[in-house]
């Protein structure tokens, strides 16, 4: 069964389709999460807890990879569901069949299908969404990881692992995350129609999967109020949204509290 959105597009009602999502605690899942209740589908969710900072086993029943997010989808009648894993995917297939007004308008008036006919608002959706995984979380994951070997070194190496953690966040992960947060204060101040958004006016799913690394950055990785003004009035404009605070609550609800660091 299929309807049409604002824009005139059709959009799949989810109705007998069965949607489940596997989420996994301090994980890129919430942000799939928040795209569920945005697109206000009916789905499952179940949730997992990390075990030594890992994945639990139980997920590789799911997919080989046993990672998070994974999202299960079975159309009245399919046989078995389709697993869709690595955020990217998930995203594009559930706002291409539930919300593609979560999408930008592709083309610009007169040029449908042609080189360079696509609207400002679009290219900046297609490059955010590779951005947030391809550029943006592998600093984070990073820093994460030293993190966590400066905390578990043995007291007998201590200082020579925090000598190394220290030069590669001094050369390599300070000036990268600055950077990056400087480029992103620009392109929050100078987006289209007015902004508000990283690609326009309008909320889109490049938002939504930029929001967990930035929520993971505040106030650390030098990502502060004071030096990028623009970029954290943003994430908080995400954050008091009321698709993302129904997604927090579900976790709250489940789960008793919820944890947006990584």
């Amino acid at each position: 069964m299929a309807s049409q959105d604002q824009s005139g597009q059709n959009v799949a009602t989810n109705g007998k389709t069965k949607v489940i999502l596997y989420w996994l605690e301090k994980s890129r899942a919430q942000r799939i999460l928040w795209l569920l209740e945005e697109l206000k589908v009916d789905y499952e969710l179940k949730t997992y807890k990390r075990v030594n900072m890992l994945a639990p086993p139980e997920l590789k029943q799911i997919h080989p990879l046993g990672k998070s997010p994974l999202v299960s989808v079975q159309a009245e009648g399919a046989a078995e569901p389709l697993v869709l894993a690595e955020s990217g995917l998930i995203t594009e297939y559930l706002v291409d069949h539930f919300g593609p007004s979560l999408a930008p308008k592709r083309w610009q008036e007169g040029k449908e299908n042609q080189v360079q006919g696509e609207t400002e608002e679009w290219l900046r959706y297609r490059y955010f969404m590779h951005y947030a995984e391809g550029t943006l979380m592998p600093y984070l994951v990073t820093a994460l990881l030293f993190k966590a070997l400066k905390a578990k070194s043995p007291f007998f190496i201590k200082p020579i692992v925090n000598a190394i953690a220290g030069n590669v966040e001094t050369l390599y992960l300070n000036p990268n995350m600055a950077s990056n947060l400087s480029f992103l204060e620009s392109q929050v101040k100078s987006a289209p129609n007015g902004g508000g958004y990283l690609c326009g006016s309008q909320l889109t799913v490049a938002d939504i999967l930029m929001s967990f690394p930035l929520g993971a950055a505040k106030g650390r990785s030098g990502f502060t109020q004071e030096k990028y003004p623009a970029l954290w009035a943003y994430v908080g404009r995400l954050e008091e949204m009321e698709g993302y605070k129904r997604a927090v609550q579900k976790i709250i609800d489940v789960e008793g509290s919820y944890d947006p660091s990584l």
